[in-house]
């Protein structure tokens, strides 16, 4: 098989942060048989290898030495059912919003609190993403995905993925062997409305809305995000840069104590999520900048590209939020993104 394979590729079209950096090659993965290719070929099979999706989770620092895979296979389809869920595979390359609203247009709901969130398919399970009291993980069922070492393919049920708080085993044991070629999810027949978070909530009485549709909560969450979140295309950014920090019950009474409008969530294991947006807010980052590199003034979970900022000063700006964060309540931030 012929590859298209194109060298010292430009990735700022297809990173979020509209960082310029280069591949030294770059593979547009339309078929899985392309992947099996790879594997063939021993130059290119030799190269160090970065798997590319939505590019809406990562961080350029610099150029990238090996052989970029950016995974665009097309394919949504229902693929079966048992007594509680409808079962909908989608390809790897599908559009993550775009496929929850496949989903919802199919009258199927359980992924609609998931709007709006930039990204892939494929990638959603390596960060079990989440966002208004819903994870990845609640709807999921299965994945197949390519082993990069053996050339053979395999499938991986809910356990065997080991999901925890934007965590998974592909960020860990199958960090550098694996890439998702599709996932499939189990959407409920006895859907139940999740509405716990209180923007949900109030956006929806807002709207005169008491028992939503999954089509009104996703609408609601569409609202919520584009007030909040700026639109990559139009400055750069990759969402939420760091993680809600987790901590004791201990840590967050002592914090409470010192800091009485502490922004925090019971988490079912007694321990606290801290709301990582409050503790740079309150460190005097929201709305600031390092040269080009700044924090968003809506939402200081967001840091932004104002406009030619390398992906280094990206991380220099995180590095400097992570030292004042520490130093005024002792919790350490860690990034979304993967640097690269």
């Amino acid at each position: 098989m012929s590859l298209p394979v194109q060298y010292q590729f430009s990735l700022r079209p297809f990173n979020t942060f509209g960082i310029e950096a280069k591949a030294h090659a770059y593979l547009r993965v339309t078929s899985n048989d392309q992947l099996r290719a790879v594997k063939e070929d021993a130059a290119l099979n030799a190269l160090p290898r970065l798997v590319l999706g939505g590019g809406s989770n990562l961080l350029l620092t610099r150029d990238f030495p090996g052989l970029v895979l950016h995974m665009a296979t097309t394919g949504i389809d229902i693929v079966g059912e048992d007594a509680n869920a409808t079962h909908v595979k989608a390809a790897a390359g599908e559009n993550w919003h775009q496929f929850v609203q496949w989903t919802l247009g199919a009258g199927l709901g359980g992924l609609e609190n998931l709007s709006l969130i930039p990204g892939s398919v494929g990638a959603s399970p390596i960060q079990n993403i989440g966002a208004y009291g819903v994870e990845l993980k609640d709807t999921f069922h299965a994945l197949t995905a390519f082993n990069t070492d053996t050339g053979e393919t395999f499938v991986l049920d809910k356990a065997a993925c080991h999901f925890g708080y934007r965590d998974s085993v592909f960020k860990h044991a199958f960090r550098d062997q694996a890439v998702i070629l599709d996932v499939t999810f189990a959407l409920p027949k006895q859907w139940q409305p999740n509405v716990q978070y209180a923007d949900v909530a109030q956006e929806l009485a807002a709207c005169g809305i008491a028992a939503p549709t999954p089509r009104q909560i996703s609408d609601a969450v569409i609202a919520i995000r584009t007030r909040k979140l700026p639109d990559p295309a139009q400055i750069g950014n990759a969402g939420s840069f760091f993680k809600n920090p987790i901590v004791t019950a201990e840590q967050r009474d002592a914090l409470l104590a010192r800091y009485p409008k502490l922004v925090s969530y019971a988490q079912a294991d007694g321990t606290f999520k801290l709301a990582a947006g409050w503790l740079i807010d309150q460190s005097g980052w929201k709305g600031r900048s390092i040269g080009a590199a700044g924090v968003y003034e809506k939402q200081a979970l967001v840091l932004v590209n104002r406009g030619g900022a390398s992906g280094r000063d990206i991380a220099e700006l995180a590095a400097a939020i992570q030292a004042d964060v520490l130093a005024k309540f002792g919790v350490m931030l860690e990034p979304e993104p993967v640097f690269i």
